[in-house]
């Protein structure tokens, strides 16, 4: 690890400003994430500026019925909240299954936000990586590649995102709050990611210097439901194989509405917009449930060793639908 200077902040200004100043700061939340890209020599920030201390904690409601998260909760504060738990059950789950104990009592919501999507590729540099050194190739798309996408790959990136809360919480159309010098911003969580495209280095729409201070969580229909459910190759914690956040809304047994989002199948969290539409104003129905899934799958294209994924998306999705439907039956 190379050297580098450390700062700890007060007031996001402070945080803002150290930032824009040099091009080697970066932020440093819980360091889940970033540390270990430093100890691997990917990362080489010449300052980190702590954020932790900000004023950004805690979970509030808004007068609207949104919940508001700030971008410096922890992931086990965000788990163990009575109303997370309440509304946004999908979240809850997704947040535990995300990672050990010790690393969600000190991750935070904004850091899981951009932690880098990747795969072992990423991390050994003997390999081609465009997400390492722009430019450079993609050793997965001719080389190990059974846990990558199918979704929205292209030749330059074959990674898929890690986060489970992200999966979550595009499927609860979240919005990302964040703050630069000029002033205040938000992002829809179904534009924060960019597509892959050929320029997969860049990850996120933030503008340069950004700061993520909260998420905000819209108030869930009276009806609806929601269930996170993930496949992964242990029984310990691991990045999803496949993995789907649903919210659905169903009366009398038909569909009213219905928010599907896959993990584990593309380079950011899939947002299941074809399904979600074959879904709307229909029966509840295992058939209607296949018909959905097979139709949001049909844009899939698996490499050579991961055609897997597709079966086992379209299992799931059938699932997980068929779950919340039956409960909402009860």
């Amino acid at each position: 690890m190379k050297e580098f200077a450390y700062r700890r902040v007060a007031e996001v200004r402070d945080a803002l400003t150290l930032v824009a100043e040099n091009d080697g700061t970066r932020y440093l939340g819980g360091g889940t994430n970033l540390v270990d890209l430093m100890k691997d020599g990917i990362e080489a920030p010449t300052r980190l500026v702590d954020v932790r201390f900000l004023p950004l904690a805690g979970v509030s409601e808004a007068p609207d019925g949104r919940l508001v998260i700030g971008a410096t909760t922890t992931n086990s504060d965000v788990a163990a909240h009575p109303e997370v738990r309440r509304r946004y059950p999908a979240l809850s789950q997704a947040v535990l299954a995300g990672a050990s104990g010790q690393l969600r009592n000190m991750a935070t919501v904004g850091g899981n936000l951009l932690q880098r999507t990747r795969c072992a590729y990423f991390a050994d540099p003997s390999q081609a990586c465009n997400k390492r050194v722009p430019g450079s190739g993609c050793s997965a798309i001719a080389g190990e590649h059974h846990n990558h996408a199918v979704l929205g790959r292209s030749d330059h990136c074959a990674a898929t995102h890690p986060s489970d809360m992200a999966v979550a919480m595009a499927a609860l159309d979240t919005v990302v709050r964040y703050e630069t010098l000029d002033g205040v911003g938000e992002i829809p969580i179904s534009e924060f990611y960019l597509p892959v495209g050929d320029t997969p280095w860049q990850e996120t729409a933030l503008p340069p210097g950004a700061l993520i201070t909260a998420v905000t969580l819209p108030r869930p229909a009276v009806s609806s439901r929601s269930r996170y459910r993930k496949v992964r190759e242990r029984a310990s914690y691991a990045f999803a194989t496949v993995s789907i956040a649903a919210d659905l809304d169903v009366h009398d047994g038909w569909v009213r509405s219905a928010r599907i989002a896959l993990g584990g199948v593309a380079s950011r969290p899939w947002r299941a917009r074809t399904a979600e539409a074959l879904l709307r104003e229909g029966p509840a129905t295992a058939d209607r449930f296949r018909a959905a899934a097979d139709a949001e799958l049909s844009a899939a294209e698996p490499l050579p060793g991961n055609g897997y994924k597709v079966t086992l998306a379209r299992n799931l999705i059938v699932a997980v639908l068929t779950e919340l439907a039956d409960r909402a039956a009860e």
